[in-house]
């Protein structure tokens, strides 16, 4: 197996296109502001409530700075984080890729659904075609398909999108134009 086809190697459908993809880097800082953010509203008010600790406050900083690159790289780089995922769209149609599968093509009239939705902490992208033989695999079949789930559309190419940047409200809005497109 020698891995996932990157967008780079990939020539974009249309000049429109806006690219969506997985970044552990980006995660890890995020989540480590926000666990370091937490320490700093968590810990006045614990050391008021204990009587504090008699320790100098830049102690109690440096464990709350290794537990969070410890759970910040844990989150960002676990084995469903580390699955590289992109999202393409433009007006030449959606390309998927997701958790280290091989990209696909499917141009907006071969898609009978496209949902964003919640799946408890996750994003999930859920791709519905038309019919199976209209998905076009974008370059020579390495690994294989993006997965496939069962939903109440039919079946459909699942993507987790919890580590994608722009972010998940983006590709909502990107998706929602482009659909609006087609129907009109």
């Amino acid at each position: 197996m020698r891995g996932m086809i990157a967008p780079d190697q990939v020539e974009a459908p249309a000049r429109d296109a806006v690219l969506f993809r997985s970044s552990p880097v980006r995660t890890f800082v995020t989540v480590f502001v926000l666990l370091m953010l937490s320490f700093a509203l968590v810990s006045p008010i614990m050391a008021a409530v204990t009587g504090g600790t008699g320790n100098p406050w830049w102690h109690t900083a440096v464990q709350a700075g290794v537990v969070a690159v410890f759970g910040a790289a844990c989150f960002a780089y676990s084995t469903r984080g580390s699955l590289k995922t992109w999202v393409r769209v433009s007006s030449g149609g959606l390309e998927l890729a997701a958790q280290d599968s091989d990209p696909i093509l499917l141009a907006w009239e071969d898609i009978a659904s496209v949902k964003v939705r919640r799946a408890r902490l996750r994003n999930v992208l859920d791709v519905t075609p038309v019919d199976l033989d209209s998905v076009h695999p974008v370059q020579g079949q390495r690994v294989g398909w993006p997965a496939l789930a069962d939903t109440p559309n039919g079946t459909a190419f699942t993507a987790d999108l919890s580590e994608i940047w722009p972010g998940p409200r983006r590709l909502r809005r990107e998706l929602a134009k482009h659909l609006r497109q087609t129907e009109g």
